[in-house]
């Protein structure tokens, strides 16, 4: 075939991506191999494709061809979430767009709209994936309102309420007035923002005097019902039983006394609010408070507020300052700071309120979630995250699970008649059943029940998400969630460690008695190089696809990972991709160099090239080895960079520069060989990181049967390494820089043959034809004695000289040979305090208290050999 001269990556990458998808490549079904599972974090119906998904889904695609190539069954399921609020906030706005209100509209005419644009924008951002090299077995694809997945989570809240762990009442909530629903705790994001503390009088009554209180939202004055002070508090002991005037509205509350009261916060004196702040909730519930909700769902204030009726929170709040000042009663404003709740699906000010919901019973599903994970049966990537999670876990709060929308699996509940008494039950007819038995009436039929008109959460879906795929809660003996249940990694991002992943382990032990996933790696979140998170808003988000288009899948998943410490916050920049292309043109570039080569199968191998072939063996199965433990470790950005300088550095800049022949000279048959067998190793190694540009190579590197494909290819294995021939090698690029940084200081052409002597200490000269090759040398020369007029290098092994005669600057070899013994005794310095170190010394592995002690030994070594070589210069 021939080679074209520059790589095209669009066309290699639709390529091979059909290739791979007509063969059922990534297909998996269950067999007697062992399994390797993947989950996809599944992505919101809403949305295309970020750097988040870029980042996620190149880490989760590299572990899996990974797993192929080991031989496992590699099942990696791919899928959509519905995004209640998000979706239904699009579906709304595009509605709004063509003049159609939602209120118009009643609930089955909404779903067929919502359901006709999931439809049409559902899966972009799964077919945008594969752009990227996805691997996913796309028969399983899945979407958290699939009728089997609906049923399934149905089924679990039926199980849940009948074990008594789902629960309705009335509680305080996080409210988001924009979507119109209620959130959970963990959907609220908290700011530190920039507020005003208003100082308000509240006279007394029957009296000439006032209390003082400091709030930060003077709008919710309008539904007080009490003032409450410390009874520890001496400043108010004389108000004890008095009552006080709300002001703007005149209503008349009880002063009360609760020891929850902060005496130092503000000026002792708070205001009770029992339907817009959780604590004054509590404190209502404790004083038997009357409750006054004075918002409506949209955040303007209702009815009961009696003023400012119809008028947003924000206004409202201005509204009732300016009313304030008017009356007198307004002592004073400061600056102050303070932390507020957003929503995190709309970026709305959470409001506390007072709500009839659904909610699920934590506790006693969080201990086993808990304790598996701090035992590390499930462990976390990297293990910093165990003291969040501990921390979340033991203070769980329950779960408020129902929202206030129509996009979403509806609450199973369904009332009788006009009572609010109900049953709960996975379909209509069971309900009836259910409400007959309840109600002693036989003769109730479907159409006297009403279903709840609340969906579930989204999470109540996706933490079922490892079990739902395999339809394990529906059908929990059947094969696959046999095969494939517990799942190997999960892949995700620490902000949803506590939304997702800890209830996933939850309904795991709930459900499978077992773990969903055996370990959890949690990238960090993309920032741009100034640590902003990227964003549409702020314009610092790349569009992946263009960057794809620009650069190459492949080079935009290297250049993702060289920027990826698991846990940590990635700074991406666009030269990272490039870098990412960069690599793999030098693949193609170095094989087509290999190929260009012409080949005598009757000549013999050079030394040199003998020597090469020893020593890359042995770098190759090193860097095998290094890779394996990486990703042991989970410590993939590191397992890249290990290949990409074995490739880059080793094979290209080293390895192919001590082969290659001489010009226009043919290569003999057994090195080039040798060579193409490292290659394809090579390629091998890369494939999970470099899909494309290694399956294309792997067929150009020789003829391949009829339907073949690298990534069922075995990857290496480890083997054992001979240290001191890659020790020695490393004397060798010591030397070999040696020779020719002084060809360049001294200007000194390569074609132009150099003497080099050699005073050893424990020198090999195993290597010495590789030197003359690289270094183009007439000899290596063994001497006693030191050489004048001579430019030298000291290493541990061996003293060496090259004698440049009239060329040889005697001061400028004198003063580099200072500034080489300065350096070696500071390395040497920072050597002496680790092993000077007690703590150091006691708690280091074995192995490296042996290296720092070969450091010193290399090093002091090194500084006998300048000194003496200073003072004999000096003379």
């Amino acid at each position: 075939m021939e080679i074209p001269s520059k790589y095209n990556p669009g066309l290699v990458e639709d390529k091979w991506y059909k290739y791979w998808m007509d063969k059922d490549f990534f297909k998996s079904v269950p067999d007697n191999r062992v399994p390797y599972t993947i989950v996809i974090p599944p992505p919101n119906v809403t949305g295309v494709l970020h750097m988040g998904h870029m980042l996620n889904n190149t880490i989760q695609d590299i572990l899996v061809r990974r797993a192929r190539m080991q031989g496992k069954n590699a099942c990696w399921v791919p899928g959509t979430d519905h995004a209640s609020i998000a979706t239904e906030a699009r579906v709304v706005a595009k509605l709004k767009s063509e003049g159609i209100d939602k209120k118009t509209l009643s609930r089955e005419q909404f779903l067929e709209h919502a359901w006709e644009w999931r439809h049409k924008h559902g899966d972009i951002i799964l077919e945008q994936l594969k752009k990227l090299g996805a691997s996913c077995d796309w028969d399983r694809t899945k979407f958290t309102m699939d009728d089997e997945m609906s049923e399934s989570v149905i089924h679990v809240f039926v199980d849940l309420f009948n074990k008594g762990l789902i629960y309705r009442g009335v509680r305080m909530v996080n409210w988001d007035p924009q979507a119109k629903t209620a959130v959970s705790d963990e959907e609220v994001i908290y700011r530190e923002v920039k507020s005003k503390l208003y100082h308000v009088k509240y006279p007394i009554q029957g009296e000439d005097g006032f209390v003082t209180i400091a709030t930060t939202r003077p709008e919710t004055i309008l539904g007080d019902t009490a003032v409450c002070v410390n009874p520890a508090d001496p400043r108010y002991r004389h108000l004890a039983g008095k009552k006080v005037i709300v002001p703007l509205v005149n209503r008349v509350v009880p002063i009360i006394e609760d020891s929850y009261v902060d005496m130092e916060f503000g000026t002792g004196c708070l205001k009770i609010t029992p339907a817009h702040d959780i604590n004054d909730y509590e404190i209502g519930i404790r004083h038997n408070l009357e409750s006054i909700d004075i918002f409506n769902e949209d955040g303007t204030l209702s009815d009961k507020a009696l003023i400012f009726v119809g008028i947003d929170r924000f206004k409202a709040r201005d509204l009732a300052v300016k009313k304030l000042e008017e009356d007198g009663l307004l002592a004073k404003v400061e600056d102050y700071v303070n932390k507020i709740g957003y929503s995190e699906r709309t970026d709305a000010v959470i409001e506390p309120r007072l709500s009839m919901q659904w909610f699920l019973r934590m506790k006693d599903l969080a201990q086993p979630a808990l304790e598996h994970v701090m035992n590390d049966d499930i462990v976390l990537y990297p293990s910093k995250f165990k003291n969040s999670y501990r921390n979340w876990m033991e203070n769980v709060r329950d779960w408020c699970i129902s929202r206030q929308l129509w996009w979403g699996q509806r609450i199973p509940a369904y009332y009788i008649g006009n009572s609010n008494e109900y049953v709960v039950a996975e379909n209509i007819e069971k309900a009836v059943e259910l409400a007959r038995e309840k109600s002693r009436n036989n003769k109730l039929q479907a159409g006297d029940l009403r279903q709840d008109e609340d969906v579930l959460d989204t999470w109540f879906s996706s933490w079922l998400w490892p079990i739902s795929v395999f339809d394990g809660i529906r059908n929990p003996g059947n094969t696959d969630i046999n095969y494939y249940y517990p799942t190997d990694d999960l892949i995700t991002a620490p902000e949803i460690l506590f939304f997702w992943v800890a209830r996933m382990i939850m309904a795991g032990y709930e459900y499978r008695n077992e773990k969903p996933f055996k370990n959890v790696y949690l990238t960090g979140i993309v920032r741009d190089t100034k640590r902003r998170k990227m964003s549409k808003s702020l314009g610092n988000s790349p569009d992946p696809l263009r960057l794809i288009e620009k650069y190459s899948a492949d080079g935009v998943r290297v250049g993702m990972l060289l920027c990826s410490p698991a846990g940590n916050d990635l700074l991406f920049d666009e030269s990272l991709s490039e870098q990412g292309r960069n690599f793999t043109n030098k693949m193609w570039n170095a094989f087509r160099l290999v190929k260009s080569w012409q080949i005598d199968g009757d000549a013999k191998p050079a030394m040199a090239a003998e020597m090469a072939i020893i020593w890359f063996y042995e770098r190759l199965k090193q860097g095998v080895y290094e890779i394996e433990e990486a990703f042991k470790q989970y410590r993939i950005s590191e397992a890249l960079m290990i290949a990409y300088k074995l490739f880059w550095d080793e094979f290209s800049s080293w390895y192919l520069e001590m082969i290659k022949p001489e010009y226009q000279k043919p290569l003999d048959h057994r090195t080039y060989q040798a060579t193409i067998e490292m290659f394809e190793v090579l390629l091998r190694v890369l494939h999970p990181f470099v899909p494309f540009i290694s399956e294309e190579i792997w067929h150009y590197l020789k003829e391949r049967p009829q339907g073949y494909t690298l990534m069922y290819e075995k990857s290496p294995s480890v083997k054992p390494v001979d240290k001191e021939k890659l020790k020695l090698f490393e004397h060798v690029k010591e030397v070999v820089t040696f020779i020719r940084n002084t060809r360049v200081e001294n200007q000194i052409p390569m074609k132009q043959p150099l003497k080099l002597c050699v005073k050893p200490i424990s020198y090999s000269n195993d290597f010495e034809a590789v030197i003359i090759k690289l270094g183009n040398l007439e000899s290596i020369q063994v001497i006693a004695e030191k050489v004048e007029g001579a430019v030298s290098f000291i290493t541990a092994d061996a003293e060496y000289y090259i004698p440049l005669g009239d060329k040889h600057n005697h001061e400028e070899e004198l003063a580099k040979l200072k500034e080489e013994l300065s350096y070696t005794k500071g390395f040497l310095e920072s050597v002496m305090k680790k092993l000077n170190n007690e703590k150091f010394v006691n708690q280091a592995p074995a192995k490296v208290i042996e290296l720092e002690n070969r450091k010193r030994a290399d090093a002091e070594t090194r500084i006998r050999s300048l000194e003496e070589r200073i003072a004999s210069m000096k003379r």
